[in-house]
């Protein structure tokens, strides 16, 4: 927990005035029996009113000073839990941002989700809590103590005995408490995975008529969370009884012991009116210990699933460690011997793979499902390390290169078309954020989709949703290549980016990629989109099987000839130049 707390060093005069003015309004409460005391042995036993009302007056403005003092506890303390999961937030965010693709395969999205928002709000409570009652609750339980004994160190004595027990037993509540509310959300991080895939998928659920089938398996997830909350909430409120019963059980003790020594005339009334007093404050500050419990049970299970977050070792990639780049990458890529497996795996993904991309060159990439293609276009931007060989950019090993430089000079249009909530424009503005309007009008049209984007109502501040949601699935496709243009990489990564396009789009696509000077690679299942490639690299189960130009593999590639048949038929077979 010590790693969340750093994040409270910056509010350490405002922790001050929240915990003085706390000290302020205790004080006075601590006081105020005391006072009593006297105004019983001394005013009233003897029927002196002036007494009484000189003492009352002093309570009621003793009163006035705890109010203030407890509105300005509660005004610093908001203002620190805030600040305080602000920073938090913040950090874990920024944190989340460095993570490789590795470190994403170990904290699931919805886990990540759960820990920014619902464990972050427990700390952040727990602050709170802890400036304005869970501090006070102990200061309270020892100043009371501090003041029965003043009175009366005999009276009180029975205090040394029972509250030692009680906070060995409070402890053990607190370590038990941790292990089941960590249970618990872990539990949340579940029911969060099923909702949010669930939601995504919400358009092919309704498709496949699976509404009931989600519906058992959500409340599935959720009973599981219900149960795990309900045997934690269970477990601690065993706390409040135990505590009343021996608090009460003391109250007797003193009132039995102090009958018998104000009759000896050993002890006055008001002292143990103001005993009694204590004991009660004692033992409603005890029953504020559950909830305390419980808040700190949860705050030590969330901040160890923080401190999990923050503590993760940075990937070697994600430092941003290696050679600044001095010049424009001039995109020649090169693979020595590589292969690759996906971590915490033992098969290989991508076997032995050799080839060279010229820099300005066009290298398509064919191969069945499952080959790996999508694996190797990972590792050109150091998205993931090869296991075994080298790729060379340029002859440097990316490896000593600055990952961050490196892949400010690639343009990457994954397979899924990711957009994000926001204008067309701020979408395109992520390839490149200080792009003038007419590199935007410029990117777009090669990209075949500035008309498209002028016959929106808005044009290019028109709004797109979550993923691109209004949009088909053409639209998204151009809009990524649009964004990875605007960027002007020396090396263009398209992953199956013109699947859904129409042949003539497609072909005009290509055709305006040319006009770019980088070195482009194409993962593609259409033989229109690679058949004029400067070189065609089929991938099959991980290995690189067959390279060259369309004509060449037409001539010695059965596996190229099956794939050019199965799309255009036995027919004559026209040349590169010839086709489109």
């Amino acid at each position: 927990m010590m790693k969340s707390l750093t994040f409270l060093k910056p509010y350490r005069l405002t922790m001050g005035a929240a915990i003085f003015f706390l000290l302020v309004e205790l004080i006075v409460e601590l006081y105020q029996p005391y006072i009593l005391s006297k105004i019983i042995d001394k005013g009233i036993l003897n029927n002196d009113l002036s007494y009484v009302t000189k003492w009352g007056l002093v309570m009621l403005v003793l009163s006035v000073v705890a109010f203030i003092g407890g509105v300005l506890n509660t005004f610093y303390s908001t203002h620190v839990s805030q600040s305080f999961a602000f920073g938090l937030r913040k950090s874990l965010f920024e944190k989340v941002q460095t993570f490789s693709f590795t470190t994403f395969n170990f904290l699931p999205t919805s886990s990540l989700i759960t820990r920014l928002t619902n464990d972050v709000t427990q700390l952040q409570n727990t602050v709170f809590m802890s400036l304005r009652i869970i501090l006070r609750a102990p200061l309270m339980v020892v100043g009371s103590v501090v003041m029965a004994l003043i009175l009366d160190w005999k009276l009180s004595f029975v205090l040394f005995f029972i509250l030692p027990l009680l906070f060995f037993f409070l402890n053990w509540m607190v370590q038990k408490g941790r292990e089941l509310f960590k249970r618990v959300q872990e539990n949340v991080d579940s029911v969060n995975s099923v909702l949010r895939e669930n939601l995504m998928g919400m358009k092919l659920i309704k498709a496949f008529v699976r509404n009931d089938f989600e519906d058992e398996r959500f409340q599935v997830i959720n009973n599981n969370l219900k149960r795990k909350t309900a045997t934690a909430l269970k477990t601690m409120e065993v706390t409040m009884p135990v505590l009343l019963l021996f608090m009460n059980a003391s109250i007797l003790v003193v009132l039995w012991y102090g009958n018998s020594k104000v009759h000896s005339n050993q002890s006055n009334i008001g002292e143990i009116v103001a005993i009694v007093n204590y004991i009660s404050r004692i033992t409603s500050t005890f029953s504020v210990f559950s909830f305390i419990i419980m808040a700190f049970s949860r705050a030590r299970a969330s901040s160890e699933r923080i401190e999990e977050v923050l503590t993760i070792e940075e990937d070697f990639i994600e430092k941003n460690e290696g050679n600044k780049l001095r010049n424009r990458i001039e995109g020649k890529v090169q693979f020595h011997d590589v292969s690759f497996q996906y971590p915490n795996t033992e098969n290989d993904v991508l076997q032995d793979i050799s080839f060279v991309a010229y820099p300005k060159t066009s290298i398509a990439i064919l191969g069945s499902t499952g080959a790996g293609k999508t694996s190797l276009f990972q590792l050109i931007p150091r998205l993931y390390d090869v296991s075994e060989g080298t790729i060379l950019i340029d002859d440097q090993d990316i490896r000593k290169m600055n990952s961050k430089e490196l892949r400010g000079q690639i343009g990457y249009v994954p397979q899924e078309a990711l957009l994000f909530t926001g204008t067309i424009k701020e979408n395109l503005l992520m390839g490149r954020e200080n792009a003038s309007d007419e590199d935007v009008y410029t990117a777009a049209k090669h990209a075949q989709i500035h008309e498209t984007i002028l016959s929106f109502p808005n044009g290019y501040e028109s709004k797109i949703g979550q993923k691109g949601v209004n949009l088909s699935g053409g639209q998204k496709q151009r809009l990524a290549i649009a964004r990875a243009l605007l960027r002007k990489p020396s090396i263009l990564l398209l992953d199956d980016s013109t699947s859904a396009l129409d042949l003539k789009t497609e072909a005009k696509l290509i055709q305006s990629l040319k006009e770019y000077d980088c070195t482009i690679f194409i993962i593609t299942q259409k033989i229109s989109s690679a058949i004029n490639a400067d070189k065609i690299l089929i991938i099959d189960d991980g290995c690189l099987v067959e390279e060259g130009t369309h004509d060449s593999l037409l001539e010695s590639s059965k596996l190229y000839k099956a794939i050019y048949y199965s799309q255009y038929g036995r027919e004559e077979i026209p040349n590169a130049k010839g086709a489109n």
